[in-house]
């Protein structure tokens, strides 16, 4: 899908030009004419025009004189936040998350843990219609001023044509374009480990590194993969489903049809299914206190029965880490990446996860390819899709890469 930033006039080669602009001012902040003619390699006449353009549809804004070494004092331009606002919707299989930022790339409002049940009916798809509409309304800023939203989903994602092949793909069309005829806003569809992976590459731990794997660890687990500063798609698309990957002899079926994945025995799934299975073998636990039917017990108790010193959840969350790790292990042989991210909803227990992984990789990895590469928690937590869809959301408007 090919979508800009819109303009009220111009030619193609002028508003070319004019993103041009705008992503600089994106990507490196508040600079002057002069810097600007230098960076872009666009003589000072054509910048000052640009630049008066964007002024005047209050894109940029003339942040006043600053100190230079001799001669005449420069004026020092910069974005005009408010003047566009960017969405970014997480869809996960029990809650939505809604946030958004203006062309600062601030996030200025969330909604979290929106209740939702995510399945792969009509009636599941109009609910998303509604909580992204009354969101927008509850903004509070003209819906003109909404340039573009990015909605997260799991599996398989074709972001270039918008179609989702694991939920809502109900006809021809591609469900972004389903979508953006009901809300009347440009919408952008991204797989949801990826998107995490480029809230995190942009926003988040990512430092200079151009090498990155990021590990969203969820109920289901992928990897968002990072190679040369660029995420690695494949040929398809579909790179990343390390879930997916047949690490196991056992019979277990996997939401994907087959067995033996990884999925099945490293995943909040696999967490959920033995954590249950361990309270109906008598197994005493925080959660268990709460008189819970061991069968209504979900990852998010796990989780915060990990975080009041529960021993059976602590217990859990090292084996789900240390087939985590293994898996990972295998990653890392293959990319020799500088850096590994852990992320996603199992990645808020920290160290108890973080410790059993690095335990297995320095087990099966080999020490020469892994004595390079650290691994690290992510920093945006729960934030990491929605900032990501944002992102990916603005750099597209910008043509951005």
């Amino acid at each position: 899908m090919s979508v800009n930033i819109r303009f009220p006039s111009g030619s193609t080669k002028q508003n070319n030009l004019k993103r041009s602009v705008l992503g600089y001012f994106a990507v490196n902040g508040n600079t002057t004419i002069p810097d600007l003619s230098r960076e872009l390699d666009i003589s000072v006449p054509k910048i000052t025009a640009l630049v008066n353009e964007l002024i005047q549809d209050e894109l940029l804004k003339d942040y006043g004189k600053i100190e230079s070494s001799g001669g005449r004092k420069p004026s020092l331009y910069g974005l005009i936040a408010d003047s566009a606002f960017f969405i970014g919707v997480e869809v996960k299989h029990d809650q939505i998350n809604i946030g958004a930022t203006n062309l600062k790339n601030e996030l200025i409002k969330v909604s979290e843990k929106l209740p939702y049940d995510l399945n792969n009916t009509p009636d599941s798809l109009a609910i998303l219609y509604d909580y992204i509409s009354f969101f927008i309304k509850e903004l509070g800023v003209g819906k003109e001023k909404v340039l573009g939203i990015g909605i997260n989903l799991s599996g398989r994602i074709n972001y270039q044509t918008g179609h989702s092949y694991s939920y809502f793909h109900f006809e021809e069309k591609p469900l972004s374009e389903i979508i953006e005829s009901k809300i009347g806003i440009p919408v952008f569809l991204e797989n949801d480990s990826r998107a995490m992976a480029y809230g995190e590459f942009y926003e988040g731990v990512v430092n200079e590194e151009k090498d990155v794997l990021f590990l969203n660890l969820d109920y289901g687990i992928a990897v968002g993969i990072l190679v040369d500063g660029s995420i690695y798609y494949g040929k398809s698309g579909y790179a990343g489903e390390f879930g997916h990957m047949p690490l196991f002899d056992n019979e277990l079926l996997c939401h994907c049809g087959k067995k033996g994945c990884l999925e099945t025995e490293a995943s909040g799934w696999a967490l959920t299914r033995m954590f249950r299975e361990k309270l109906h073998e008598g197994s005493s636990s925080v959660v268990s206190l709460q008189h819970i039917d061991p069968e209504n017990v979900h990852m998010e108790d796990i989780i915060r029965a990990v975080h009041k010193d529960d021993v059976l959840a602590i217990e859990l969350i090292a084996k789900i880490g240390e087939r985590i790790g293994r898996g990972i292990a295998l990653l890392i042989n293959i990319f020799n990446p500088e850096l590994v991210i852990l992320g996603g909803r199992l990645a808020g227990t920290g160290d108890y996860l973080r410790y059993p992984v690095q335990t297995a990789i320095n087990k099966y990895s080999l020490s020469l390819v892994n004595n390079d590469t650290k691994l690290v928690l992510s920093k945006l937590g729960d934030r990491a899709g929605i900032v990501g869809a944002c992102i990916l959301v603005r750099n597209k408007m910008m043509a951005l890469h």
